[in-house]
């Protein structure tokens, strides 16, 4: 009992710390990557039609393919990166390279939604396109980029679990190799109760923190 308590408690920190770091990281990126995509399209801020096609074709591309086909296809940048093709430090560039392009054309979605007449009078006031985007674009639609989050992270936890097939541990791991390897589906069972629980905490938070944030319901 205790070493089945212990292998819970030990994978689901390696869920939570491949979750919580490649989410950093995603997001590092990610925000960037949105309010670049939103500034240089067509009648924005700074309309760059060539870096927008080019950043949207590479973003659109790395969405649609598969997280599993994705693992393994950035085995060898993954060996270079963190020395390991195994392990919950082995999943963090894929699941970065997964979870980058999603979050940037959610931020990009999360700043169109923002009046076009707010970011005029900014304008009119003489402000720069970097206080724009500054004091502007992201506090407009921080209670959509936080409903965002959200989305995007209980995304990533369902990516962390199929990391399992190759290796990548945390709760995966369990439900894989126990309960379909090994017939044990109490084991899958309660690692799928974990997940869900993980997934309902983190939907909570974000959705609680995005209600506080947002002056419309005020």
């Amino acid at each position: 009992m205790s070493q089945s308590v212990s292998m819970y408690l030990s994978e689901t920190w390696a869920t939570l710390y491949m979750v919580l770091l490649s989410s950093a990281i995603s997001y590092a990126i990610g925000i960037p990557l949105g309010v670049i995509l939103v500034i240089t399209g067509k009648d924005s801020i700074a309309p760059c039609r060539p870096v927008n096609a080019v950043l949207g074709f590479l973003t659109n591309i790395f969405r649609t393919i598969p997280f599993l086909i994705l693992l393994v296809m950035v085995l060898p940048i993954t060996k270079l990166l963190v020395g390991t093709t195994l392990g919950s430090k082995a999943v963090i560039p894929p699941l970065v390279i997964a979870s980058a392009p999603y979050i940037g054309r959610m931020v990009e979605s999360s700043l169109r939604e923002v009046s076009a007449g707010v970011i005029e009078a900014a304008k009119s006031m003489g402000a720069s396109n970097w206080q724009i985007i500054t004091k502007v674009l992201l506090p407009e639609a921080k209670p959509s980029l936080l409903i965002g989050a959200a989305i995007c992270i209980t995304t990533i936890i369902s990516y962390s679990a199929m990391a399992g097939f190759l290796g990548g541990g945390g709760l995966g791991a369990i439900a894989l190799n126990y309960g379909y390897y090994r017939y044990q589906t109490d084991i899958m069972l309660i690692s799928v109760v974990i997940l869900i629980l993980i997934v309902e905490i983190v939907q909570e938070f974000w959705t609680r923190l995005a209600n506080a944030t947002d002056k419309r319901a005020k």
